[in-house]
């Protein structure tokens, strides 16, 4: 049984992170299905160095 999770990260920013990590042309062939955990692990990385940054320019 297959369960559907909801997406933490908007569509646009997981494309912007792939675009910045170099790893968008594999998710335009394949879906991000496609991409390699160690892609998907840095991606994550990103996502939260941007998040850290930002808090630490509203605070």
């Amino acid at each position: 049984m297959s369960r559907r999770r909801r997406s933490v990260m908007s569509e646009d920013l997981k494309v912007e992170l792939a675009k910045d990590l170099g790893f968008y042309d594999t998710v335009q062939k394949e879906g991000w299905g496609g991409i390699k955990a160690k892609d998907a692990g840095n991606m994550i990385k990103r996502a939260i160095q941007l998040a850290e940054q930002s808090a630490s320019r509203n605070s």
